[in-house]
């Protein structure tokens, strides 16, 4: 094995100072909002030199757009329980329990910022909301292999994702369970 790849092996040094980045990140949107910081505040809060940062990332929109989609990713990846309500169920609890954790507000906020930064943001947000049309396609797609009527992927976006979002935005959290099965039965 080369020295290379023993850089990216998964929980080796690459992926603690990758966790490390993401965390300052997400620790200093939670303290003082997007654009309210540098990647060398970054880099000192994660104790990490500012050239690994842009060696990785290149810049700090393209490190906010990696930390928003592997945040969602983790946090929120697609279900496949075998029918669309099981999965859209299981989706739209697993998205409201991430958008109501201790970052969840700052996700949020960094994924609104990102869709409307000027044309770096824009590039940003299209690929977050890209990636994450690509995986609700998926799993919509599944549900029409099993013969189910499923809705295109923006819709589920409107009915499910932005009545979460607005609420989180607006302080309006909880999100009760009933709550987040009712958007889901209102789709269906």
């Amino acid at each position: 094995m080369n020295e290379r790849q023993q850089a990216r092996r998964p929980g080796g040094r690459s992926a603690r100072v990758g966790a490390e980045v993401h965390q300052a990140v997400t620790d200093l949107i939670s303290e003082r909002g997007y654009g309210n910081f540098t990647v060398g505040e970054v880099s000192a809060r994660a104790g990490v030199a500012d050239s690994s940062i842009y060696r990785r990332w290149g810049n700090l929109e393209t490190l906010l757009t990696d930390v928003a989609l592997t945040r969602l990713n983790a946090q929120s990846p697609m279900p496949d329980t075998g029918s669309l309500a099981g999965d859209l169920r299981t989706y739209a609890a697993n998205v409201a329990r991430e958008i109501t954790g201790p970052d969840g507000l700052a996700v949020v906020r960094l994924a609104v910022a990102l869709s409307g930064n000027g044309q770096q943001g824009l590039k940003a947000g299209d690929d977050l909301r890209a990636e994450r049309m690509r995986q609700l396609q998926t799993m919509l797609d599944r549900a029409r292999e099993r013969g189910e009527q499923a809705p295109d992927a923006f819709t589920v976006l409107d009915h499910i994702l932005a009545p979460m979002y607005i609420r989180v935005l607006f302080g309006m959290v909880p999100l009760a369970p009933d709550y987040v099965d009712g958007l889901v039965d209102r789709l269906l």
